[in-house]
């Protein structure tokens, strides 16, 4: 949903988390694609301390926060929090030092900085994809500024794809050299149970069980098991060497 036609929204600036689950205001608030955000006096609605009421009140601390400026959100503590942006405010408006408390909002665009996504393209782009739900133009904030992303309209920038695609292979290589098998590590072998890596070279690793014998396996049989955090193989690839 956009701003009705007949509203003149104010346009301030806020911080959102993301996470598989959607975009979220920091308290936890599902924001959704294609509905403006109502607020609500939670502590009205439970009759606490409250008589029950619209949001915002001048004499209460409910409503959708937004600072004045980009500025006015770093000195309230928000802006290293995840992803923000500028969103539109309108409706009963209650205003403050540093920013409002609104009845509506509604994204206006997102500002993501790169060091708050993640890094693997399985994770990211479900992400992306529930930002882009929402219709706002998308900017990444990296060490070299800002670059847009996603431009409404016009779709995603092949720069800003191009930047996020080297980005995960960048770390999927650093990822892969970590994960290397090499001297000293133990391999879990089916029925023989676990091994010590004696040494490895190209093309095999040679491996001591426990009864002394050593086994000499073909690497690409040995992977990396992510769930048990561990290196694994089947002790049937293995061709034992005498000791």
């Amino acid at each position: 949903m956009r701003v009705p036609d007949y509203i003149s929204p104010l346009v301030a600036y806020r911080a959102w988390q993301l996470d598989a689950t959607g975009l979220k205001s920091l308290c936890g608030e599902l924001w959704h694609p294609g509905r403006s955000l109502a607020a609500a006096c939670k502590a009205s609605l439970r009759g606490t301390a409250h008589d029950v009421h619209d949001a915002p009140q001048m004499n209460c601390t409910c409503g959708i926060y937004a600072a004045k400026s980009h500025a006015d959100l770093r000195t309230a503590g928000y802006a290293g929090f995840g992803i923000h942006g500028e969103v539109y405010l309108w409706g009963t408006v209650v205003e403050h030092e540093l920013g409002w408390r609104a009845q509506y909002a509604c994204p206006k665009n997102f500002s993501l900085p790169l060091e708050t996504l993640p890094v693997t393209m399985s994770m990211l782009e479900p992400r992306l994809k529930t930002l882009a739900a929402f219709g706002c133009d998308i900017h990444l904030i990296g060490r070299e500024g800002n670059v847009p992303l996603l431009v409404r309209g016009s779709g995603y920038e092949p720069a800003a794809l191009d930047l996020l695609v080297r980005r995960a292979k960048n770390w999927y290589a650093i990822r892969q050299q970590e994960r290397r098998i090499k001297r000293g590590d133990r391999v879990a072998i089916l029925g023989r149970g676990i091994a010590l890596v004696q040494c490895v070279n190209d093309k095999h690793a040679h491996v001591l069980l426990w009864n002394r014998n050593v086994l000499k396996i073909v690497l690409k049989e040995i992977v990396w098991d992510e769930g048990n955090a561990r290196w694994e193989t089947d002790a049937s690839r293995g061709r034992q060497k005498h000791t």
